[in-house]
């Protein structure tokens, strides 16, 4: 565990108001009554308050609980750090042992407040432990958390668990989150949320495709539109617990934080540990909560600025059969349609002919690639366009040279490997020496070749992960390593972008993405499977920052077979790419695909800068979505009908986001042509120039085109004077 010193905090002399802290920043409050049952309670986390210190000390008198029959003498309530010592019954906020005992009760001994964030100090005395709690509330109005613990005691302590709780009004009484699994990732669950706990956990060393990427909590029936609404997401890439939790004293909340392994929390004299940062949103409808996080994660100074490239990947185009002319030839085609970086994917390194073998042997292989990748990296900047690499750092296939020198580098528990999962093993990242082979070796490929783009993948959970044989659960460690390793490649190669891909998508959190640069959202291509993904993936993660592609016209993962329009439709509001053999279409196929990734680069501002904006209520056979600029200029909505609609034609949809008191000429836009309706009469506004408020079109609305199932159509929204 790391060792460091506990700084001293300057104390804060706060109002006279029974010590209240109030957090107050981008629409949201916090308000924090200090002494609370000897523990700091949250008061209130939600819409901001404009009130004076004297109305804060009557907010927090209101929310003391009386003494109730069949109870304590003094009711518990849900403290930033309660445990059965304050009187709390429910999930405890920290729970261990240690030989000093199991009974912790922390006081707050210090307090730092500044405008926006605030650090309280506590202490056990009796157990020898102190906890750092950090408030943060951002720009945006998200309210971050974290908790570090420290073992000042001469004895180990064993912390089982550590969560941040985050209150949430007793009306929420629906849950909205997601599971799913490889090539569905982020599917939405809904549900009531009533009295007791549920719990969801990751134990796959990373989020997993399963996890849910946020817990939300609101009054039944909200939607993107409308309907208060509170969710947490913690910002970790291993293993983590979320929960909501609700008891007869009238407390409801959602906690999260990291789910440590058995070992995984021993505290020696000395040591620390720290939760992840857990994040709290709010808004009314998911939409306004999901732009809160949009907003901060944009502001970040290391958040892509550029416009993002349109990137080709080659994986579905060749898989694992690398050719020098196949690959030249599929460079100068995606040239041609205006790609700007090109992605070499699995396959280039030692004896990787197939997923069996070769992964940790990170060497140009010299029989496909007598010449190295220089012939061909040279031949996609002579094109224009930037080259990318696809890496598996963190996985070993027992069968490579890595592996066979390095028995010792894999995680593993016991005398046997763990279950292998794609032919591959994990390695201990953690351990000194691998570390430091990894790392050289990526090193070595960027200084040798003008690499300017590394997807990184991890293609399975991490199961039954020691550091060796007997040895004790390492997840925690390989996290904070693997942070390590991406930080230094970042300081070393400036200008280097990452792509985190797991098995498609299967590690989206904002630790993973406080370091590189987009996620690979899903290895589905199927653009009707991809709708759900994507909607509920924007939850939380900024839609430049999701690569979205243009697949071909059989989609490998379902084989539905899908239109061009559709495909490309359906991957405008993200990072826009292509996985398609290029080589294997026709002009007039090259051609609209040239017209979708102009139209693609023409809007890439609007998607890096506005909001995404979903619509409730529609059919249930059409989908329509928008982005709209952050001054209200301009909108583009994607209107796709997934089924047969129960209407036909179909009825009015709305248009939501934009400013109403601005008027808007609303037009359809049909990059690469518009696909034949035939024995339809023309939809009458789209022939004429319709100007309406926004107001009207957020409420109102109007008729969409009648579609096939699986077609999509684009309207824009464009202000006028």
């Amino acid at each position: 565990m790391e060792t460091t010193r506990t700084p001293k905090l300057k104390p804060t002399i706060l109002p006279s108001t029974g010590r209240v802290i109030h957090l107050r920043r981008g629409g949201t409050s916090v308000v924090v009554q200090v002494d609370a049952l000897d523990s700091p309670v949250i008061d209130h986390w939600g819409e901001e308050l404009d009130v004076t210190p004297e109305r804060l000390a009557a907010l927090a008198a209101t929310a003391i609980a009386q003494q109730v029959s069949g109870g304590l003498d003094r009711t518990a309530r849900l403290g930033m750090l309660t445990t059965p010592a304050h009187g709390w019954l429910g999930t405890p906020g920290i729970d261990g042992h240690g030989a000093r005992g199991s009974s912790l009760h922390f006081h707050v001994t210090d307090i730092e407040v500044n405008n926006h964030d605030a650090t309280l100090l506590l202490a056990d005395e009796e157990t020898g432990l102190t906890a750092t709690l950090e408030l943060r509330v951002g720009a945006s109005g998200l309210f971050h958390q974290r908790i570090t613990v420290r073992n000042t005691s001469e004895v180990d302590f064993t912390l089982n668990s550590l969560h941040a709780a985050f209150p949430v009004p007793w009306d929420a009484a629906e849950l909205v989150e997601t599971t799913g699994r490889h090539l569905r990732e982020r599917s939405t669950l809904r549900h009531g949320f009533g009295f007791g706990t549920h719990v969801r956990e990751s134990r796959r060393g990373r989020p997993g495709a399963d996890a849910t990427l946020l817990l939300a909590a609101g009054r039944p029936g909200f939607g993107f539109e409308r309907g208060r609404v509170h969710g947490i997401h913690v910002a970790w890439s291993g293993n983590h617990r979320v929960l909501a939790e609700r008891v007869t004293t009238g407390e409801a909340f959602l906690a999260g934080g990291e789910l440590l392994l058995p070992g995984e929390g021993i505290l020696a004299p000395g040591d620390t540990l720290s939760t992840p940062w857990v994040i709290g949103s709010w808004g009314d409808g998911l939409s306004e909560l999901s732009h809160r996080f949009h907003d901060e994660w944009r502001a970040r100074p290391q958040h892509p600025r550029r416009p993002r490239p349109v990137t080709l990947n080659t994986w579905e185009a060749v898989y694992f059969d690398h050719d020098l002319a196949t690959l030249t030839e599929l460079a100068d085609v995606a040239a041609s349609v205006g790609v700007e970086r090109f992605v070499l994917d699995d396959g280039w390194f030692s004896g990787r002919r197939d997923d069996t073998a070769g992964l940790g042997d990170w060497f140009v292989d010299e029989q496909v690639w007598p010449e190295g990748l220089h012939p061909l990296v040279e031949h996609v900047h002579a094109a224009g366009m930037e080259f990318g690499l696809w890496v598996e750092p963190e996985m070993v296939n027992p069968d490579s040279d890595l592996a066979r020198e390095h028995p010792l580098w894999i995680l593993q528990s016991r005398k046997t490997l763990p279950p292998s999962a794609r032919h591959q093993q994990v390695l201990n990242l953690a351990h000194p020496d691998a570390y430091a082979f990894i790392a050289g070796r990526l090193h070595a490929l960027l200084h040798e070749y003008p690499i300017s783009y590394l997807k990184w993948d991890h293609n399975r959970d991490l199961v039954d992960a020691g550091s060796g044989p007997g040895g004790p659960n390492v997840v925690h460690e390989q996290t904070l390593a693997l942070y390590r390793l991406l930080d230094e490649l970042k300081a070393a190669h400036p200008g280097l972008e990452m792509e985190s891909c797991a098995s498609g998508g299967a590690r989206v959190d904002l630790g993973i993405l406080d370091r590189t640069d987009r996620i690979w959202t899903s290895d589905c291509l199927d653009p009707l499977e991809r709708l759900e993904n994507q909607k509920y993936t924007s939850l939380v993660v900024p839609p430049e920052m999701m690569g979205m592609h243009l697949g071909s016209p059989v989609a490998h993962s379902t084989g539905r077979t899908v239109s061009l329009n559709l495909s490309a439709a359906v991957a405008l509001f993200g990072h826009f790419g292509i996985e398609w053999d290029l080589t294997q279409t026709d002009d007039a196929t090259r051609a609209r695909i040239a017209d979708w990734v102009t139209f693609a680069k023409d809007i890439r501002d609007l998607v890096s800068t506005g909001r995404t904006v979903f619509t409730d209520g529609t059919d249930t056979g059409l989908d329509v979505r928008g982005m709209v600029a952050a001054d209200h200029s301009r909108g583009l909505f994607t209107v796709t009908q997934m089924t047969t609609t129960i209407t036909y034609p179909p009825a009015r949809i709305t248009l939501p986001g934009l400013n109403p008191h601005t008027d808007y000429l609303v037009r359809i836009i049909n990059p690469g042509g518009q696909e034949p309706q035939p024995g339809q009469s023309p939809l009458v506004w789209a022939h004429q120039e319709i100007v309406l408020s926004g107001r009207i079109l957020s409420t109102v609305g109007l008729r969409p085109p009648v579609q096939f199932p699986q077609q999509a159509t684009i309207i824009e929204a464009l202000h006028t004077i």
